[in-house]
Protein backbone atom coordinates (compact mmCIF):
# COMPACT_ATOMS: atom_id res chain seq x y z
CA UNK A 1 0.00 0.00 0.00
CA UNK A 2 2.84 2.40 0.79
CA UNK A 3 4.35 2.01 -2.68
CA UNK A 4 1.00 2.52 -4.42
CA UNK A 5 0.00 5.50 -2.27
CA UNK A 6 3.18 6.81 -0.63
CA UNK A 7 1.47 9.78 1.05
CA UNK A 8 -2.16 8.79 1.72
CA UNK A 9 -3.06 11.88 3.78
CA UNK A 10 -1.65 14.22 1.12
CA UNK A 11 -3.40 12.30 -1.66
CA UNK A 12 -6.76 12.22 0.13
CA UNK A 13 -6.53 15.93 0.92
CA UNK A 14 -5.73 16.78 -2.69
CA UNK A 15 -8.67 14.71 -3.97
CA UNK A 16 -11.04 16.41 -1.53
CA UNK A 17 -9.71 19.85 -2.45
CA UNK A 18 -10.09 19.01 -6.14
CA UNK A 19 -13.69 17.95 -5.61
CA UNK A 20 -14.50 21.10 -3.62
CA UNK A 21 -13.01 23.32 -6.32
CA UNK A 22 -14.73 21.50 -9.18
CA UNK A 23 -17.96 19.52 -9.48
CA UNK A 24 -18.68 16.30 -7.62
CA UNK A 25 -18.73 14.00 -10.65
CA UNK A 26 -17.17 10.63 -11.35
CA UNK A 27 -14.89 12.19 -13.99
CA UNK A 28 -13.58 14.79 -11.57
CA UNK A 29 -13.13 12.13 -8.89
CA UNK A 30 -11.01 10.02 -11.27
CA UNK A 31 -9.03 13.02 -12.54
CA UNK A 32 -8.47 14.32 -9.01
CA UNK A 33 -7.34 10.87 -7.87
CA UNK A 34 -4.86 10.60 -10.73
CA UNK A 35 -3.46 14.07 -9.97
CA UNK A 36 -3.26 13.29 -6.23
CA UNK A 37 -1.45 10.00 -6.84
CA UNK A 38 0.98 11.73 -9.21
CA UNK A 39 1.62 14.42 -6.60
CA UNK A 40 2.19 11.76 -3.92
CA UNK A 41 4.68 9.92 -6.10
CA UNK A 42 6.44 13.23 -6.94
CA UNK A 43 6.68 14.15 -3.27
CA UNK A 44 8.05 10.68 -2.49
CA UNK A 45 10.88 11.35 -4.96
CA UNK A 46 11.84 14.43 -2.93
CA UNK A 47 12.30 12.20 0.15
CA UNK A 48 10.75 14.45 2.77
CA UNK A 49 10.64 13.01 6.28
CA UNK A 50 7.33 11.37 7.07
CA UNK A 51 5.29 13.42 9.51
CA UNK A 52 4.77 11.86 12.91
CA UNK A 53 1.81 13.34 14.74
CA UNK A 54 2.14 13.15 18.52
CA UNK A 55 -1.10 14.90 19.42
CA UNK A 56 -3.88 14.67 16.86
CA UNK A 57 -6.33 16.63 19.02
CA UNK A 58 -4.22 19.79 18.71
CA UNK A 59 -4.68 19.86 14.92
CA UNK A 60 -8.32 21.11 14.92
CA UNK A 61 -7.43 23.73 17.53
CA UNK A 62 -4.56 24.98 15.35
CA UNK A 63 -6.84 25.00 12.29
CA UNK A 64 -9.43 27.15 14.09
CA UNK A 65 -6.80 29.60 15.31
CA UNK A 66 -5.29 29.90 11.84
CA UNK A 67 -8.70 30.36 10.20
CA UNK A 68 -9.62 33.10 12.68
CA UNK A 69 -6.25 34.84 12.23
CA UNK A 70 -6.53 34.72 8.44
CA UNK A 71 -10.03 36.21 8.60
CA UNK A 72 -8.89 38.99 10.95
CA UNK A 73 -5.83 39.71 8.80
CA UNK A 74 -7.98 39.90 5.65
CA UNK A 75 -10.22 42.47 7.33
CA UNK A 76 -7.26 44.48 8.61
CA UNK A 77 -5.42 44.49 5.27
CA UNK A 78 -8.63 45.41 3.43
CA UNK A 79 -9.20 48.28 5.87
CA UNK A 80 -5.65 49.53 5.30
CA UNK A 81 -5.97 49.32 1.52
CA UNK A 82 -9.48 50.76 1.37
CA UNK A 83 -9.04 53.58 3.87
CA UNK A 84 -5.59 54.52 2.66
CA UNK A 85 -2.10 54.33 4.07
CA UNK A 86 -2.66 57.02 6.72
CA UNK A 87 -5.57 55.41 8.56
CA UNK A 88 -4.53 53.94 10.92
CA UNK A 89 -0.79 54.44 10.71
CA UNK A 90 0.83 51.08 9.99
CA UNK A 91 4.55 50.60 9.78
CA UNK A 92 5.72 47.59 7.84
CA UNK A 93 9.11 46.04 8.42
CA UNK A 94 11.20 42.97 9.01
CA UNK A 95 11.25 40.95 12.23
CA UNK A 96 13.83 38.34 13.16
CA UNK A 97 12.38 35.57 15.33
CA UNK A 98 14.03 32.70 17.15
CA UNK A 99 12.12 29.45 16.76
CA UNK A 100 12.12 26.34 18.93
CA UNK A 101 10.81 24.13 16.10
CA UNK A 102 13.24 21.71 14.52
CA UNK A 103 10.97 19.22 12.72
CA UNK A 104 10.96 19.99 8.97
CA UNK A 105 7.24 19.21 8.69
CA UNK A 106 6.39 21.58 11.54
CA UNK A 107 8.51 24.29 9.94
CA UNK A 108 6.73 23.72 6.62
CA UNK A 109 3.32 24.07 8.29
CA UNK A 110 4.45 27.26 10.03
CA UNK A 111 5.69 28.63 6.68
CA UNK A 112 2.29 27.88 5.13
CA UNK A 113 0.46 29.54 8.02
CA UNK A 114 2.61 32.67 7.92
CA UNK A 115 2.47 32.97 4.15
CA UNK A 116 -1.30 32.35 3.99
CA UNK A 117 -1.97 35.11 6.50
CA UNK A 118 -2.32 38.48 4.77
CA UNK A 119 0.11 41.06 6.06
CA UNK A 120 2.92 38.58 6.80
CA UNK A 121 5.48 36.85 4.63
CA UNK A 122 8.10 34.20 5.42
CA UNK A 123 11.30 35.65 3.98
CA UNK A 124 14.21 33.50 5.16
CA UNK A 125 15.00 30.76 7.65
CA UNK A 126 18.47 30.09 9.05
CA UNK A 127 18.43 26.41 10.00
CA UNK A 128 21.69 26.51 11.96
CA UNK A 129 20.50 29.27 14.29
CA UNK A 130 16.75 28.54 14.05
CA UNK A 131 16.10 32.15 13.09
CA UNK A 132 13.21 33.25 10.93
CA UNK A 133 13.10 36.52 9.01
CA UNK A 134 9.49 37.64 8.70
CA UNK A 135 8.03 40.65 6.90
CA UNK A 136 4.95 42.14 8.55
CA UNK A 137 2.57 44.87 7.52
CA UNK A 138 1.85 46.02 11.07
CA UNK A 139 5.17 46.14 12.91
CA UNK A 140 4.66 47.15 16.52
CA UNK A 141 7.71 45.56 18.12
CA UNK A 142 9.89 42.51 17.59
CA UNK A 143 8.91 41.14 21.01
CA UNK A 144 5.18 41.29 20.19
CA UNK A 145 5.70 39.18 17.08
CA UNK A 146 8.03 36.75 18.90
CA UNK A 147 5.36 36.19 21.56
CA UNK A 148 2.56 36.02 18.98
CA UNK A 149 4.25 33.35 16.82
CA UNK A 150 5.55 31.41 19.85
CA UNK A 151 2.25 31.31 21.76
CA UNK A 152 -0.25 30.96 18.92
CA UNK A 153 1.45 28.68 16.41
CA UNK A 154 4.76 27.33 17.61
CA UNK A 155 3.41 25.92 20.88
CA UNK A 156 0.71 23.93 19.07
CA UNK A 157 3.11 22.80 16.35
CA UNK A 158 5.50 21.55 19.05
CA UNK A 159 2.62 19.57 20.57
CA UNK A 160 1.64 18.10 17.22
CA UNK A 161 5.05 17.26 15.74
CA UNK A 162 7.72 17.14 18.45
Amino acid sequence: MTRLIPHPILSATLVLMWLFLTAFTLGHLLLGTMIALGAGWSVERLHPPRPVFRRWLAIPKLMLIVARDILRSNITVARVLLLGPDHPKYHSGFVELTLRLSDPNALAVLAIIVTATPGTAWIEFDQEENRLLLHVLDLRSDDDWQIFIRDRYEALLLEIFE
